[in-house]
């Protein structure tokens, strides 16, 4: 009788028999096999809302202490800009040093350039701007139509999401 030992292992296909497998299975094209679903995407930007959410409550919590501001008066225009400072200091500092939010970690996606290199300050300053697109529901509209599924503001920034395996 040929009896295996449990703790051995079988030894690993020769690179050989590993391209012959891999020479089998279909091919798609790698912005395919890379971009994520449009459901994906939109629960990255939900858990995102979560999350900025809470930084703006503690950073108007710091402004508040700060100033005395009790939400009306000569101070609120500056509160709107700081508000919008936050929010935009969020995602362009995450985008552009680490190129994904913790919700875009948690759901496996990665924010790069079209060529694949990752953001600068500039193009993720870009980035946000034109994400304000997505507010009026043109964005997601367009990634129904696009030929790429990519959101207007990504189409328009030349950047995209892409799983991060």
């Amino acid at each position: 009788m040929n009896h295996r030992h449990p703790l051995r292992r079988c030894p690993p296909p020769t690179l050989r028999a590993a391209r012959q497998i891999d020479n089998s299975a279909p091919r798609r094209s790698s912005a395919a096999s890379t971009s994520p679903g449009i459901a994906r995407r939109i629960a990255s930007i939900l858990y995102d809302g979560l999350l900025v959410a809470a930084v703006l409550f503690l950073a108007a919590f710091a402004f508040s202490a700060l100033t005395q501001f009790k939400g009306s008066g000569p101070l609120r225009p500056v509160f709107q800009l700081y508000v919008l400072g936050v929010v935009a200091g969020y995602f362009v500092w995450f985008w552009s040093h680490g190129r994904r939010t913790l919700a875009m970690k948690t759901w496996g996606l990665r924010l790069v350039r079209g060529d694949g290199r990752p953001l600068g300050t500039p193009l993720a300053l870009l980035r946000f701007v034109l994400s304000g697109l997505m507010l009026t529901g043109i964005g997601l509209l367009w990634a129904l139509f696009d030929r790429e599924k990519l959101f207007l503001h990504d189409r328009l920034a030349g950047t995209r999401l892409i799983l991060d395996r």
